[in-house]
């Protein structure tokens, strides 16, 4: 049985979002699934999410991960850190640049780029509309991960706000093995 962990950013992930939407899926079809309401959303604390994020990791011992927003920022530092498991794919959708300048996040930053995302597999998903990290700042942070990055197009920070709640290609992707899910239009690179 697949355990899945999914890592929501700054404000949370509710329904609508996808990340709300993949995990009720995933329960549907047997997966455990760890969607973790972590410390206050909207004001996070990185020391708390820290702590929460690794207690969490050492329980589940997640199979695959997926973050989006601040959880990639989160899952960064996790690596830097040092975890005690390697998981078999990770999915890193979103993640924002240095955003310090917004007070309530700014604990955060800055992070650096780990060497060791700490899985066999990734692949990093971001849009070329995404306000909080435009197409040249997402290659620039595939290359810097020296991981598989797909640029969507036209689906701003890939949450409720541009439209995804349901979301099926993040479905296929964790549920693929060698077969790439490809149903929306993106750039590869």
């Amino acid at each position: 049985m697949k355990k899945v962990l999914i890592l929501y950013g700054w404000h949370a992930s509710p329904s609508p979002h996808w990340q709300d939407w993949l995990a009720r899926e995933l329960v549907s079809r047997g997966y455990i699934v760890a969607f973790p309401q972590l410390s206050d959303p909207l004001e996070p604390k990185k020391e708390q999410w820290l702590c929460e994020a690794r207690e969490l990791i050492d329980e589940l011992k997640p199979d695959i991960v997926i973050c989006h927003s601040l959880g990639n920022i989160l899952w960064w530092h996790l690596c830097n850190e040092g975890l005690s498991l390697h998981v078999r794919r990770l999915l890193m959708v979103a993640p924002p640049r240095d955003l310090r300048e917004y007070r309530e996040i700014a604990s955060f930053f800055p992070v650096e780029i780990p060497k060791n995302l700490f899985t066999k597999e990734s692949l990093l998903v971001t849009s070329d509309d995404d306000p909080y990290l435009n197409k040249s700042e997402g290659i620039r942070f595939a290359r810097a991960l020296n991981v598989k990055h797909k640029v969507f197009q036209n689906m701003g920070h890939i949450n409720t706000e541009s439209g995804y709640g349901a979301w099926p290609w993040v479905l296929e992707w964790v549920e693929s093995q060698k077969k790439r899910p490809e149903r929306e239009k993106c750039l590869n690179f």
